[in-house]
């Protein structure tokens, strides 16, 4: 099952951006797609897994605030392996690579969604006019044990940094919740 029916909202320096693809709700099944690592290798995201994941969605991992992003999140999830984090640009995997290595990400994996824009598609994210387009816009996707989405935050402007406590606590919950949980069971 697909869901359109919604579109996401975002905004570049103020001006509103159009997304495309297929809008997600928390409560759905997240969708199961593959990224290209830095290595050239495929990384599978989504569905059903041996731990909570915390997906981050980002334009360019080359532009100030997307670099501030990753670092902090890198720093955040280090003590938390039982959270698998991805972060998801349309980067060629040569250049995650090199920013890998330029800002010391060790705690998270870099994916790349530039081969089919499978994952941008699959999760509504995929900028669709602008100055931006066929880029991801930033956004946060956390997903339980059992492959359900139980947190998602679209930033409403492109340029803003997210609300990292508030995903890494959606995130953390799901890891020690453990399968068959929506992220708001008591």
């Amino acid at each position: 099952m697909t869901f359109t029916a919604k579109i996401d909202k975002t905004a570049l320096k103020g001006a509103p951006v159009k997304l495309e693809g297929n809008f997600q709700e928390v409560g759905n099944n997240a969708p199961i797609v593959k990224v290209v690592t830095p290595d050239l290798q495929e990384k599978t995201i989504g569905g059903e897994s041996n731990k909570a994941q915390l997906i981050i969605v980002v334009p360019s991992l080359d532009t100030p605030v997307c670099d501030a992003e990753a670092r902090r999140f890198n720093q955040d999830v280090a003590k938390h392996e039982n959270i698998d984090t991805t972060i998801v640009s349309m980067d060629l995997p040569f250049a995650s690579a090199k920013f890998c290595n330029v800002a010391g990400i060790e705690n998270l994996t870099v994916g790349s969604d530039f081969r089919h824009k499978a994952f941008a598609r699959a999760y509504g994210m995929l900028i669709s006019d602008g100055a931006l387009e066929g880029l991801c816009a930033r956004a946060l996707f956390v997903i339980n044990k059992d492959g359900k989405i139980v947190y998602k935050q679209v930033v409403a402007e492109i340029t803003e940094e997210p609300n990292y406590d508030e995903a890494l606590n959606a995130a953390i919950d799901a890891a020690n919740r453990g399968a068959s949980c929506c992220g708001f069971c008591q």
